[in-house]
């Protein structure tokens, strides 16, 4: 895909990856926009095409007393604020056929989770919107099987596709990457690692996702020296009070500084 295609996305002559980067839900405006203006500010400093992420709802929890969102247009309506405050684009998943227009509306990329990239009426309507599609690998798909889900965007007359590896199952609470997927899905499509996810430790006895995220810098960097296109971190000022996958974020202060050791070694990558 053309990433030029993304309204409001900056940064594209710098040579740099692009970054799909915000907090796993959005808890509500002030939180938003708190974490908006410090990611925006970093990535405009170190010149990275950006994209804020926030769900703006969560239908894949565990247990049915977790977080699952503040009311969809509520949460819509946040990320359009964003949007508009900083111009830059955003991401959100979708776990509708009737999410797909809804969200549209408001936002710039529609973001299919891994759980539900099999679901073809999901991925043909969220291709339909004409809105550019992030197909996130299922944790259970071989990266060659990928090819499935961005034939059927493709088939829509919508060229606008990527990928999203975010890990694979690892025994039955554990993820792994296996960074040979990432030229495979690359002749497929743009394609993202998806460093936080790829992270977690799901299936917990106490129906809460664990997570690794004393090893985010490891998998960022190996996914940028295997020539990723771009990375997806979800990043939070407060983890452990995050309302959804705290235990595998990014803390927000950590940010800037693993960003500044990206960038290095994408330029190093780049003189090859």
């Amino acid at each position: 895909m053309n990433l030029h295609n993304i309204p409001n996305i900056k940064h594209l002559d710098s040579g740099n990856f692009f970054i799909l980067a915000g907090p796993c839900a959005i808890e509500g405006e002030e939180m938003a926009m708190r974490i908006a203006e410090k990611l925006v500010g970093i990535t405009d400093n170190l010149k990275i095409p950006y994209v804020f992420k926030g769900s703006f709802k969560k239908a894949n929890r565990s247990r049915i007393d977790s977080f699952s969102g503040i009311g969809d247009e509520k949460a819509l309506k946040i990320l359009e604020k964003v949007s508009k405050e900083f111009g830059v684009p955003t991401v959100t998943d979708i776990h509708t056929n009737e999410d797909a227009a809804m969200a549209a509306a408001y936002v710039d990329v529609l973001q299919i989770p891994a759980f539900l990239v099999r679901q073809t009426d999901l991925v043909v309507a969220a291709a339909k919107t004409g809105k550019t599609v992030n197909l996130k690998k299922g944790q259970f798909m071989s990266p060659e099987s990928m090819k499935h889900a961005v034939q059927k965007v493709l088939d829509c007359q919508n060229d606008n596709v990527m990928v999203t590896d975010r890990g694979t199952m690892f025994g039955y609470q554990d993820m792994i990457v296996d960074f040979r997927g990432i030229p495979t899905m690359r002749n497929l499509a743009t394609t993202v690692l998806d460093v936080t996810h790829s992270l977690q430790q799901p299936n917990q006895m106490a129906g809460v996702t664990g997570g690794r995220p004393d090893m985010i810098e490891t998998i960022a960097k190996a996914g940028i020296a295997v020539g990723v296109d771009g990375i997806f971190i979800e990043t939070h000022f407060d983890p452990a009070n995050a309302k959804s996958d705290g235990a595998n974020m990014l803390h927000l202060d950590y940010f800037e500084d693993l960003m500044k050791k990206l960038v290095a070694i994408r330029q190093t990558v780049n003189q090859f």
